[in-house]
């Protein structure tokens, strides 16, 4: 399977970044997160581009499958270059109250869903999620990360891991583990970006 890297860049270009706390840029003292760096980056060379951060705190998969069409639909409209770039995961390998907030099997079953709903309608990326401080929780999304890689190149959509860039660097672990075990500060949001920024997925 072939995934097309080629993008129609017009002077209107809005891109909606939907996500959990990870893209919202918690623990990031810039406030501007990997989205935000990005986006910054692109109209430093010349491309402006309005972007929407739609990361919300302790969202999962299921919670951003169900809210994504409304808030999508309000600010991309027909007329301009709508893009959508989902990234998630952490949240659903949580385990609260004995088990886990959600399993393997629905949360590609959301993305899924999301992932061809707005493929319909948008240019789609997917960059999947970054370690924790906890080693088994780690295990979890590896485990999952994989699978969103696979539910996205099944649909022909670009996916940019994000765990495995990260889980060996050491200045981004001790970012994570000085925190709350897992956010970084501005340096790792900046890793992030970094990487995202590097593949050829990335549009600027």
């Amino acid at each position: 399977m072939t995934i097309s890297r080629e993008y129609t860049v017009t002077q209107d270009i809005r891109i909606c970044f939907l996500g959990d706390s990870l893209v919202n840029g918690t623990g990031d003292e810039t406030a501007l997160g990997w989205a935000g760096r990005l986006c910054v980056a692109a109209a430093n060379q010349g491309t402006p581009v309005t972007y929407y951060n739609l990361g919300i705190r302790r969202n999962t998969s299921q919670d951003i499958q169900r809210r994504w069409q409304q808030e999508c639909a309000l600010r991309l409209p027909d007329f301009c270059d709508a893009r959508v770039v989902l990234s998630c995961g952490v949240n659903d390998t949580v385990i609260e109250e004995g088990r886990l907030r959600m399993s393997p099997e629905a949360a590609c079953e959301n993305v899924r869903a999301l992932l061809r709903e707005a493929q319909q309608k948008y240019t789609v990326l997917m960059v999947g999620p970054p370690p924790v401080e906890e080693d088994e929780q780690n295990t979890r999304i590896a485990a999952l990360s994989r699978s969103f890689a696979h539910e996205a190149e099944t649909l022909g959509i670009p996916y940019i891991d994000l765990f495995m860039s990260l889980v060996d660097d050491e200045d981004y672990t001790l970012e994570v583990s000085n925190g709350d075990g897992y956010h970084p500060t501005s340096k790792g949001y900046t890793k992030m970006a970094q990487i995202v920024a590097a593949s050829p997925y990335w549009w600027f």
